[in-house]
């Protein structure tokens, strides 16, 4: 489903016109440019709007009608539920739990966080994906190039950074199972279990 679509059900839902979404649903979906499967779906996730949606929107929208949306009602109903049959949404230790624990154990993410220690608020993003998942290979989700050259400066307003970086996003998808819940809720994931035919959110 791409963002003019995800942008028409908001219209339908919300009112005003497709101009008003289009951003937020283009941004949900940026990460296609790291993978071309739908296991980029990682900002499909409560972390994902808490953490990188909302930091960058805002909580609300006006809209060409003048009604405020809610941001988050908006990623939740309009976005991720509709790209999994209105099944589940999932959480972000779904997406890690994908990730190859041998392959994960070959970065070093505390030499990586090295630069960026004498930065509390960063570091409590970058750290973030450990403090919700308890797995240190969530890290690949932020330690890399494009999370700190292209989402950090949009939330926390930090400057680009020109130089060779020691992991890339490559390194979390190529370590990354595609699992038949990423289908577009083909199967549910292991955070749905007890939730099964329910839609959750």
């Amino acid at each position: 489903m791409n963002s003019v679509i995800h942008s028409q059900i908001s219209v339908h839902k919300r009112g005003g016109k497709i101009d008003d979404y289009l951003k937020i649903h283009d941004f949900m979906d940026s990460t296609k440019e790291l993978c071309s499967d739908n296991r980029h779906r990682i900002l499909h996730t409560m972390w994902g709007i808490k953490r990188v949606i909302v930091p960058v929107f805002g909580h609300t929208i006006i809209n060409s009608n003048g009604k405020a949306v809610n941001v988050k009602d908006l990623c939740e109903q309009d976005h991720i539920l509709p790209d999994y049959q209105n099944r589940f949404i999932p959480n972000l230790s779904d997406f890690v739990k994908a990730i190859d624990d041998e392959a994960a154990a070959d970065y070093d993410f505390k030499e990586f966080s090295k630069t960026y220690e004498n930065d509390p608020e960063l570091m409590e993003l970058l750290l973030s994906p450990l403090s919700i998942t308890g797995l240190q290979k969530s890290l690949l989700i932020t330690h890399n190039s494009w999370f700190i050259n292209e989402i950090v400066p949009k939330v926390l307003n930090r400057n680009i950074e020109i130089k060779d970086f020691n992991i890339s996003p490559s390194d979390l998808f190529n370590n990354m199972k595609f699992k038949l819940w990423m289908d577009n809720g083909s199967s549910y994931p292991a955070s749905c279990k007890f939730t099964v035919g329910k839609v959750v959110g």
